[in-house]
């Protein structure tokens, strides 16, 4: 889990709503965690005013104290650790998962190591943010992963996940409905105007498929799942051979056990090598035989995210 794990709305968005206000804000940031969490360490919260913050750290249950506690930090000028829960001098806060929040409050920070964080999850380029607690001075580092080492906090930041949607009908017009809806990036791509016109509807970026392959120019990272919904099942081997050639974390076509054997035959007689077809996923979802686009839809999210957890 990592601190800009959120969508790219500065309504939302802890780092982009500071980045983007006048001076004066607070940064909160969970620095450790005992036993249940609602949230994980990295967590941000932005607090402008007793009454005015973007994010949140726990179910609500601190938030407000977390904010007087922010503008007596904001006056001082210095860094501050709050303990909420086991072991917190605040015993009228009592926290419902029964674990134990250190919460880090930053006066005005470093507004130029976080803009180059922001610019960094934008280009979609991981990188690990480093905060000295005593002081409040960060940098950016090219990795680390997420914890606190003594006076040290580490917050690691990779990419989103990202789904790139390809297919014709319901099947792949509802999937990409669904993780727009979420809140993941994606792009839904299909040779089928109603397809597409059904994936604008619901918000998402789409592209005109105009051959039987996997665009050249379009990327897919580590943190990119990429899965299939044809019915036409004649589109799938020279998008899958593409889409097998990048780092996508996760392939899979819509299609029943018959489908997915017909389809690796195919990729190999096309020359993919057994590695690259081992990668496949099919047939896709964690409810079998699901029929409906919408069960589907979800069943096919259900595994993407297990997978990515899994990572």
């Amino acid at each position: 889990m990592t601190l800009l794990n959120t969508t790219l709305n500065p309504a939302q968005d802890p780092i982009l709503a500071y980045l983007g206000a006048p001076e004066g804000a607070v940064l909160a940031l969970i620095a450790g965690t005992e036993g249940p969490s609602y949230r994980p360490v990295g967590a941000a919260m932005t607090v402008f005013a007793e009454d005015t913050r973007v994010g949140t750290l726990s179910s609500g249950c601190i938030e407000n104290d977390i904010a007087l506690h922010a503008m007596r930090v904001r006056d001082e000028g210095r860094p501050r650790m709050l303990r909420y829960g086991r072991g917190s001098p605040f015993i009228d806060i009592q926290l419902p998962c029964g674990g134990g929040l250190d919460i880090l409050l930053l006066p005005e920070p470093d507004r130029a190591v976080l803009a180059q964080l922001a610019a960094n999850r934008d280009a979609r380029h991981p990188c690990t943010l480093e905060v000295e607690i005593v002081s409040g001075a960060m940098r950016l580092v090219e990795t680390g992963d997420t914890g606190r080492e003594g006076e040290l906090l580490r917050v690691k930041s990779e990419p989103d996940l990202r789904f790139l949607v390809f297919g014709k009908g319901p099947e792949a017009s509802t999937f990409a409905a669904l993780v727009q809806s979420a809140g993941y990036p994606n792009m839904l791509l299909s040779p089928d105007p109603e397809t597409l016109a059904e994936g604008a509807t619901a918000g998402c970026t789409t592209r005109v498929l105009t051959e039987q392959a996997f665009p050249p120019d379009l990327a897919a990272d580590a943190r990119t799942a990429i899965v299939l919904f044809f019915h036409d099942h004649d589109w799938e081997p020279p998008v899958l051979q593409g889409a097998l050639e990048t780092q996508a974390f996760y392939i899979g076509a819509q299609g029943s056990q018959r489908a997915r054997d017909a389809r690796l035959m195919m990729l190999e007689a096309m020359g993919v090598p057994a590695g690259a077809r081992a990668r496949l996923r099919g047939p896709v979802g964690l409810i079998p035989s699901a029929r409906d686009p919408g069960t589907l839809a979800v069943s096919v999210l259900a595994e993407v995210l297990a997978k990515a957890m899994a990572r």
